[in-house]
């Protein structure tokens, strides 16, 4: 077996891996924490990929920064959607079936939006500046942009476990999902700190976006696509889990890499079949 190939298709696992894990640790993380299970999370990964158009194609603003603006206000729409819709669903005893309804409806709303705003064309984003190009590494010859991409998802998986596990913050975000009523007890603004961990979620959707959106094409509907690897990602690795959504991304990543070379017909079965 040619080992360089092998190598290509191990970083370009890594790379979907590294998309997938941003949009499935959002979603993780709110069902964690929140306690919903958000099915307009993909759409505010799509949001992500068209402010991240906007803002650089009309606005001309370079690549890295239109990613801190685009997954800033991503993350600022989520907040308003829990503020101002989910709270209000909070503590209903038919609150699950309220969640489904109103986050889907979310993704009919986003996608209706995005039509209206941006069109149906599809839309296109140039690869950051410096990393158009491709590195040779021994024989193989990598995308420089794949490895951003996965040096970035390291970063913040490692942000993610310092954040979660050794800041104040971090700690009443996890208790928060054991005994939010203890925590409201002890003076802690409870009704804040899910809102906030909502927004954060978002901005990890919206910013995968954006990083997707040089190699995948921004069009109305990309999210339903995302919401459902990252669902069997969530699934694989365990609702509410953080670093089983890492684990999770990795084994679908790789799978469908070395599928989509071997038996690209049935690619999208072995994500299934994981």
């Amino acid at each position: 077996m040619d080992l360089s190939f092998i190598f290509v298709q191990i970083i370009s696992g890594l790379t979907v891996a590294t998309f997938l894990f941003l949009v499935a640790s959002g979603l993780t993380l709110i069902f964690g924490v929140v306690d919903v299970f958000n099915f307009a999370h993909g759409s505010f990964y799509m949001l992500g990929a068209y402010l991240g158009y906007q803002i650089i194609s009309y606005w001309h603003v370079n690549f890295w920064a239109a990613l801190f603006l685009a997954s800033i206000w991503v993350g600022i729409l989520g907040m308003a959607m829990e503020f101002f819709f989910l709270r209000r669903i909070y503590g209903r005893a038919e609150e699950g079936g309220f969640q489904i309804l109103l986050t889907y409806s979310f993704i009919l709303i986003i996608d209706d939006v995005v039509k209206m705003i941006w069109g149906t064309e599809y839309k296109t984003i140039e690869r950051p500046a410096g990393f158009s190009g491709s590195i040779k590494i021994g024989s193989a010859i990598l995308p420089s942009y794949y490895l951003v991409i996965i040096i970035i998802g390291l970063l913040l998986v490692v942000l993610s476990w310092l954040i979660l596990n050794h800041t104040r913050p971090g700690k009443i975000a996890r208790a928060s999902a054991i005994d939010r009523e203890m925590l409201g007890i002890l003076g802690v603004n409870v009704p804040l700190t899910m809102t906030t961990v909502f927004g954060i979620a978002t901005a990890l959707g919206g910013m995968s976006g954006i990083l997707a959106a040089p190699l995948r094409s921004v069009t109305p509907g990309a999210g339903i696509e995302v919401i459902i690897d990252s669902l069997i990602v969530v699934v694989l690795g365990g609702m509410g889990n953080f670093w089983g959504a890492w684990v999770g991304a990795l084994i679908i990543g790789e799978v469908n890499s070395f599928a989509v070379a071997y038996v690209p017909k049935w690619a999208s079965l072995f994500n299934y079949l994981s």
